[in-house]
């Protein structure tokens, strides 16, 4: 068995010209909590300091060699002003360095800089949801989804804006080590371990309106309870509202339907069921809500498009 203790996972972060620090610095905060799991690298096309959209520049102690020895790549994002169809000479020399197979990851605008090289074509992505249609028109044979706060097509991984750089770090160690590990990097990070809904909530309103009362109380209750068959008229009647204003205050704050979001957190459950105990696919069903084993796949599928055995067995060969 590999042993990721003993060998770490490496992970180079490509710095390109005009990237963010904050989201520079993401995946070496976040993967270097976790237990010495992951080797973190930062390089940049020629070896040489990159200038940031801040007023400073960073000195980096790798070149584009460096990516010949991934396990896994990502691209933070750059100014949208960089970005377009054509990727600069020596941006796409660095990246064909990048060997086959390798699991490759954006965070923002990085995802342009992917779908330039072509690695996206085909494939279901995301990015900043305020430049999706500039993305689309440049990009026409990715299937965007400007909902989400990342995509996993394996090995191929897009997130959104800014801090959803958090979110498909912690996915990564949920994903390669299991929920326990990434609930205590999160915890050391001081970050939410899952963040609830998609971009959505982050474009219409932010914030509630003035005097509303929340739907969070609710959402509470009903994470208590996900084992039990809850209807959109159960969530309405615990927060005292009508159908019609239950759901829309509903979506407004998490950018998602009642009911999609129940499903999500019934995956997520079930997920962390698959992980940490040997109940069957029909048990864990009934404990996360799902009427049968065969729904509790469907959606699974859905989701990380694999079977609950196939999600069970990476997981126990990860431990």
């Amino acid at each position: 068995m590999h042993d990721r203790q003993r060998t770490p996972e490496r992970v180079v972060v490509l710095a390109l010209d005009g990237v963010y620090p904050f989201e520079l610095g993401m995946p070496s905060r976040i993967l270097g909590a976790a237990d010495g799991r992951y080797e973190v690298l930062t390089c940049t096309v020629d070896g040489r300091p990159v200038r940031t959209e801040s007023d400073f520049t960073i000195g980096v102690e790798h070149g584009p060699e460096a990516l010949e020895t991934a396990d896994t790549v990502v691209i933070p994002p750059v100014s949208p002003a960089r970005v377009g169809p054509d990727l600069p000479d020596e941006v796409a020399a660095a990246l064909a360095r990048i060997r086959p197979g390798t699991r490759t990851v954006s965070i923002c605008t990085g995802a342009f800089v992917l779908a330039a090289a072509g690695v996206l074509d085909g494939r279901r992505a995301t990015t900043h949801w305020q430049l999706a249609d500039e993305f689309r028109r440049l990009f026409p044979r990715v299937d965007l989804d400007p909902d989400v706060l990342f995509v996993d097509d394996d090995p191929v991984l897009t997130s959104a804006g800014a801090a959803s750089g958090v979110d498909i770090c912690l996915h990564l160690v949920r994903k390669d080590h299991g929920s326990d590990l990434a609930n205590t990097v999160a915890r050391r990070c001081v970050v939410p371990p899952f963040r609830e809904g998609g971009q959505a909530q982050y474009i219409e309103r932010p914030v509630p309106e003035t005097g509303a009362a929340s739907t969070a109380a609710t959402r509470a209750w009903a994470l208590r309870r996900l084992g039990e068959p809850l209807t959109l008229a159960d969530l309405a009647a615990h927060a005292r509202m009508s159908l019609r204003t239950f759901a829309r205050r509903f979506h407004d704050e998490v950018g998602l339907s009642p009911g999609r979001w129940l499903i999500q957190q019934r995956v997520a459950h079930a997920r962390h069921l698959l992980e940490a105990s040997d109940l069957t696919v029909d048990q864990i069903a009934g404990r996360v809500g799902f009427a049968t084993g065969a729904s509790l796949r469907q959606h699974l599928h859905a989701s990380i498009g694999v079977s609950p055995q196939a999600y069970r067995k990476t997981f126990q060969a990860a431990r």
